[in-house]
């Protein structure tokens, strides 16, 4: 299915921007556009440059979630709406009062017209995260020509996903950086390595595999291919490099000695994500519910107004395990570095 081993991740947000995806392509890696957080419009914008230079690329969307907000959830979310004052005040900016209602384009990320979008201008590939797309939306991208892949982080998500007829499955870890792709509840496997993710998900479904999580250098991708997956996915290895479209503080915190860990947090967003430690996370991440994408709106302003005033202590400084190792300068030179060091 892939004619590389290396696929550029699609990061959200405006990381990945049309020069990395346009960079990494010329390198040898297949790319990913990010839909997340756009309109139709803006994501046809996005991948309008991607689209003119006549290249085989990837789109990712999310897929909203299914039912609206719990009594509990809501509840929980005023009350982190009120713990969020104190660090709105010192930014001096404020948290939203109004929560979206759950049909609102945004909270649904605008799924709808971006699915009509890809469908009536297809792509190589689409790949859904954050929940499954419905079997007809698969089967109606299918029919023009655009093949699908699931996020998935275990089996049982695996099954799940094949049932939908999916062409393929991005198999992630949870040393991946940024928000995780789960959507099931239920005890996972939370010691095993990717290579042993990959090889259990392998052993109950027979699609082709993308491995994803932690992926430093080309050992991580010898391992992930030789437990059988077709393709290792870079996310955090790019984040630095010159096309990539991430906050200048972002990219200098994850060069700093200073920060020494990562761990996974709803602090920013309500969906777990796998963040570099720091204020936000120290102070929120104990109260912060499991609301997505409402806390994400919440806490937006808190996020842009903390990048204003050059401070990183309120920002979601995304990293997967491996951040140590991202380096900076051309993307198409870390890729190049991953493809030859599997030669």
């Amino acid at each position: 299915m892939f004619v590389t081993p290396l696929i550029a991740a699609p990061m959200a947000g405006g990381t990945t921007t049309p020069e990395l995806a346009l960079a990494t392509h010329g390198a040898g890696a297949f790319p990913f556009a990010a839909g997340g957080y756009r309109t139709a419009e803006q994501l046809a914008t996005h991948i309008a440059p991607l689209r003119a230079a006549g290249m085989d690329f990837g789109v990712n969307l999310f897929v909203p979630r299914p039912f609206p907000l719990g009594a509990d959830e809501s509840a929980a979310l005023a009350t982190y709406r009120t713990q969020l004052l104190a660090t709105a005040r010192r930014y001096g900016t404020e948290v939203p009062g109004t929560v979206l209602a759950e049909d609102d384009p945004k909270v649904q990320d605008f799924w709808a017209e971006k699915v009509d979008l890809l469908l009536a201008d297809p792509v190589s590939m689409v790949s859904f995260t954050f929940g499954l797309a419905p079997a007809p939306v698969v089967a109606r991208l299918q029919k023009v020509g655009t093949r699908v892949m699931a996020s998935v982080t275990s089996v049982a998500e695996a099954l799940a996903a094949v049932e939908t007829g999916v062409d393929a499955l991005l198999v992630q870890h949870a040393n991946a950086g940024g928000h995780t792709a789960a959507f099931l509840s239920g005890p996972t496997n939370s010691s095993a390595t990717l290579p042993e993710l990959i090889s259990a998900v392998r052993d109950a479904v027979k699609l082709p595999i993308v491995g994803a999580g932690g992926i430093a250098g080309a050992e991580d991708v010898k391992a992930v291919l030789a437990a059988g997956a077709e393709a290792a996915a870079l996310g955090t290895a790019l984040l630095r490099t010159d096309e990539s479209g991430a906050r200048t503080l972002h990219k200098d915190a994850l060069a700093d000695p200073a920060y020494t860990a990562t761990v996974m947090t709803r602090a920013f967003t309500g969906k777990l994500a796998r963040a570099l430690v720091n204020d936000f996370v120290r102070d929120h991440s104990g109260s912060a519910p499991e609301a997505y994408p409402e806390v994400h709106f919440l806490t937006a302003p808190l996020r842009a107004a903390a990048s204003a005033a050059n401070d990183p202590r309120a920002l979601n400084l995304w990293a997967g395990t491996g951040w140590k190792s991202a380096k900076s300068g051309p993307a198409a030179a870390v890729v190049e570095g991953f493809l030859k060091g599997l030669s």
